[in-house]
């Protein structure tokens, strides 16, 4: 055992420096009466491959900014363990994602709104009872202004992107022949269409949740940061003091009352006066309350964890975007693979950036995107291809040596459920994940869709010119045995992973509707007092894409209500 350090007292202790740590970090110590700790377990974001958009190549993967974790083998992808990228730096998965800025459908909110009870979480309207749309503007610093559908004010950066591609243009004019037309932006409550993605950049820069809510505040007296520092278990008390117990809480047996660390070697202790919040995302949340005691019974007493709570939904409802990458080679198009294998190119690609801010250093992974229905009786999408105007064999590997896409299209609202365990007691052994992909009839069936209206788009007369041949999976595979078979093998995570300390709905008696439930729609742990979960552990169900800026809604709605 490490040497103890000494004691220091926080009135809230905020673990993982994520999307939702940094702005709860800045919304809490606005207060100069509250002290604030910030936990990261990573470095700082100031490596310059953080902030050029195309660093995501070096950054995922990297022990540097990623936690590195692997899946279980898993039955639904043939049997295949695949990487499980988490971010592990100032910033978190903002750091290193994607950069799309994809609120979802007004759908997903109310599924939302049914699982918690709470009409808030609708998407709402001049007229509607819902505040998603509203928090979304405040949110915002749109490059167009404000409007009926964006605000100006916010911290959140969202721009165009800096370069567009002729053979996206084409494969843009291919779905509307196919029956997906043009739209002008996502992000208006239905997302029917096909749109370049808008993006989390500042001039041609990643704008990480920490450029936007922390880097600014670090000056704040009462804020403190403790970078490099591993959480290792919650502090919890035995009893709960008749004046700690509020509303529908008065069911709770124990009290959070700070954190265990692991800090410069040393072990620590942390007190928080008021609450722990856990925003170490859909994988770090629910299993730091696993070696902490708080999660199924059954799970925790295999691995001889004392129980403290018996919570059977922690670490449970895991649930991810599966998508499946198509691979067509091209003729007679710009893309990056046949700009990359040429070193004066890659060259001017680099001039460009440096110069002009702009180009293909510049980009997201996916750069245009389409949403559609798998089945024209939905009543929103439910598939969503993200295109790239690149392709390699799989992501660390090298680009092809010619000119190729790669339409990649995944289910929205996948019925598969995985799970997050503990593997050990120990707390610096990494969870086992097991995703569940394609584990139902109805998952099976939409991918099978989704692949068959891929090669509907890519056989459209708009892209006849650039001749694609379709190299994954394969011409050759044409009956749904085969395209499930195909699934299996091509398929990959996105990097969504929600619903682990999923949010429900509570009865009079302060007791929850359902067993999955963990936190109430403030986020608070159920049976536990002082401790939320304020990340993508929350979500009931996933949203309609990209999941960073729903995970901020959910951090700045739990940070209202703390303040209030």
């Amino acid at each position: 055992m490490p040497e103890m350090g000494p004691v220091a007292e926080f009135d809230f202790i905020i673990v993982g420096a994520g999307s939702a740590g940094c702005l709860l970090a800045n919304r809490l110590s606005a207060n100069p009466d509250h002290r604030v700790l910030l936990i990261e377990a990573g470095g700082k974001d100031d490596w310059f491959w953080i902030k050029v958009p195309v660093g995501y190549l070096f950054t995922i993967a990297n022990p540097r900014t990623d936690w590195g974790f692997t899946t279980e083998a898993d039955p639904g992808l043939a049997g295949r363990s695949i990487l499980y990228a988490r971010g592990r730096v100032i910033g978190g998965c903002s750091s290193i994602n994607a950069m799309i800025h994809m609120r979802g459908q007004a759908s997903d909110y109310e599924l939302w709104a049914q699982a918690t009870g709470d009409e808030r979480w609708l998407w709402g309207g001049p007229d509607g009872p819902g505040q998603t749309l509203k928090i979304y503007k405040e949110l915002e610093d749109y490059f167009g202004g404000a409007d009926d559908w964006h605000g100006a004010d916010g911290e959140i950066r969202v721009e165009r992107p800096r370069v567009r591609w002729k053979i996206l243009d084409a494969w843009q004019a291919a779905a509307a022949q196919s029956g997906i037309a043009p739209i002008e932006e996502f992000n208006r409550g239905d997302n029917s269409g096909s749109a370049y993605f808008h993006v989390n950049q500042r001039r041609g820069r990643r704008w990480s949740m920490a450029d936007a809510f922390l880097h600014p505040v670090t000056h704040r007296a009462n804020l403190t940061v403790y970078a490099k520092t591993q959480a290792l278990r919650l502090l919890i008390d035995d009893q709960v003091h008749d004046g700690q117990r509020r509303g529908a809480w008065t069911t709770a047996q124990h009290r959070v009352t700070g954190v265990r660390l692991l800090k410069d070697g040393r072990t620590v202790d942390v007190r928080a006066r008021r609450e722990v919040i856990l925003s170490a995302g859909a994988i770090g949340s629910p299993h730091l309350m696993q070696v902490s005691g708080l999660g199924p019974a059954g799970l925790l007493r295999r691995h001889q964890v004392p129980i403290a709570v018996d919570l059977p939904g922690v670490g449970e409802n895991l649930q991810d975007h599966l998508q499946l990458r198509m691979v067509y080679r091209v003729r007679g198009a710009r893309t990056v693979n046949t700009l990359y294998r040429n070193w004066i190119t890659r060259a001017g690609m680099g001039i460009q950036y440096l110069l002009l801010r702009s180009g293909p250093l510049t980009m997201p992974p996916s750069t245009l995107g389409a949403f559609a229905r798998s089945d024209p009786a939905l009543a929103s999408p439910d598939l969503e291809w993200h295109v790239q105007p690149l392709s390699l064999p799989k992501f660390g590997d090298p680009l092809h040596p010619f000119g190729a896409i790669t339409p990649s299209v995944c289910n929205l609202r996948p019925t598969s459920r995985g799970h997050v365990r503990l593997a050990a007691a120990d707390p610096l052994t990494d969870p086992k994940i097991l995703c569940n992909y394609l584990s139902t009839d109805a998952d099976r069936d939409v991918a099978v869709r989704g692949l068959r209206m891929t090669r509907k788009i890519m056989a459209a007369p708009a892209l006849a010119r650039y001749c694609p041949e379709e190299l994954l999976p394969g011409s050759k595979l044409v009956t749904d045995d085969d395209l499930q078979t195909a699934a299996r093998e091509l398929g990959t995570t996105i990097f969504h992973p929600v619903g682990t300390c999923a949010m429900g709905a509570f009865d009079t008696r302060g007791l929850p509707r359902s067993a999955a439930t963990v936190v109430d729609t403030d986020c608070r742990v159920f049976r536990v007092a002082g401790l939320r979960v304020v990340d993508a552990s929350a979500m009931p169900a996933i949203t309609s894409g990209n999941t960073n800026a729903p995970v901020m809604l959910i951090a700045e709605r739990a940070a209202r209500a703390i303040l209030e």
